[in-house]
Parts: C-alpha cells; sequence; structure tokens
C-alpha cells in the first residue's frame, strides 16, 4: 500500500490506521485484463457462500473439465450439467454458470465493456446474469476491474471485522456501517482488505 493511501487513512481513521500498522505484508493487487472477465466470473459465482480454501478446490476441478484448461463460454455450453455438478458445484451454481456462458455468447452480457464502464453501470450489467446479486458483482469491481473504492455491504466478513474493530455489542447497522465507510472514500478498496486481514490478526 502507498505512502498516500496509508496517510489518508491515518488522516480519516485511526481505528482502521492501527490495524495497517499490524499488517506485515498485503498482497500485490492489480486488474485483469478483458478476456479474463468471463472466467473470473465463474469463479466468483462457485466461491459464492463458500470459504477461499473450498472454493479453490471446487474451481480446480471445474477447470480441470476443459481441454488445456482453457475455460470459454462456448465450451461451458457444451459440458453436460451432471459432469459440472460432479466438480463439487450445486445445481443452481451450474444454472448459475451456463447462464453467464449463454448470456455472454449472445451479447446480453457484453463483457468487453465492463472497464470502460462505471461502476454502477457494471453493477447493473452484471446482475442480469442469474444468480450475479451485488456482492459478487462488487468482488468483480475489487478484484477483476480493480476499482479503488468499492465497499462490499453484503460481506459477512467486512460486517464481522467492523463489528470487532468498533467494538459494535450486535451487528451493526447499514446507516452505522456507512457512518463508518464513507470516510474511507476513494480508497474503500484498500479499508475492504485491511478488514478482512484484520481477522487472520
Amino acid at each position: 500500500m502507498n505512502k498516500k493511501i496509508k496517510e489518508h487513512f491515518q488522516r480519516v481513521d485511526l481505528i482502521l490506521y492501527s490495524v495497517i500498522e499490524r499488517i506485515e505484508y498485503l498482497e500485490p493487487w492489480k486488474s485483469k485484463s478483458a478476456n479474463e472477465y468471463f472466467v473470473e466470473l465463474c469463479a466468483n459465482i462457485i466461491g459464492q457462500q463458500l470459504s477461499g480454501k473450498a472454493a479453490d478446490t471446487i474451481f480446480a476441478r471445474f477447470e480441470k473439465l476443459f481441454a488445456k484448461k482453457k475455460i470459454t463460454p462456448e465450451k461451458v455450453l457444451r459440458i453436460p450439467d451432471q459432469k459440472i455438478r460432479d466438480a463439487g458445484m450445486a445445481w443452481s451454481k451450474v444454472k448459475y454458470i451456463k447462464d453467464l456462458a449463454q448470456k455472454t455468447l449472445d451479447k446480453t452480457l457484453d463483457l468487453s465493456k465492463l472497464t470502460n464502464m462505471t461502476d454502477g453501470d457494471v453493477l447493473t450489467e452484471l446482475t442480469k446474469v442469474k444468480g450475479i446479486g451485488p456482492w459478487t458483482a462488487e468482488m468483480f469491481l475489487m478484484f477483476t476491474l480493480g476499482r479503488e473504492d468499492v465497499f462490499s455491504h453484503g460481506d459477512l466478513g467486512l460486517k464481522n471485522a467492523i463489528k470487532k474493530l468498533y467494538g459494535f455489542k450486535k451487528d451493526p447497522s447499514k446507516k452505522q456501517v456507512e457512518k463508518i465507510v464513507n470516510k474511507w472514500s476513494p480508497y474503500r478498496t484498500f479499508a475492504c482488505r485491511i478488514l478482512w486481514k484484520s481477522l487472520e490478526i
């Protein structure tokens, strides 16, 4: 994390800054290229409501269904549903990935245009796909498009980290969370990464 961003958090939120001071390392992070968007969305769908380790295991099995591990919408549609299900995915996720593949192919969802869209337009575009809700779209904004100012109110880890760090006795309301989160702008994505990391230390 660069000096400018650290100084921003030091200025606006000393509680979050104290966590930054305790974090030894934050993994390098950059946006992905447009030809990776489809695979990233498949991974995001697979990862819904799963631990990182479980999601990685299932994605690795899913990847093995493709020659040279090259996942494309055309190939997804050709693979029988049962075969994808056997990789460890819930039936609902099989349907979501097939719907993503179909909408990508028929250009209902034009992945190549996402790079230049606003965060709000990306959310609107992605949620056209069955099974892609705000959380999945927000993870895509953060980790695939590399957007710096995104916060996910639907993420349980972020909610738990805020509850722990800011001394809430019960789950904070959206309004309470927003009061804390809004001052982090324009670096809310970095704040999310710090919050997730705080659960490990």
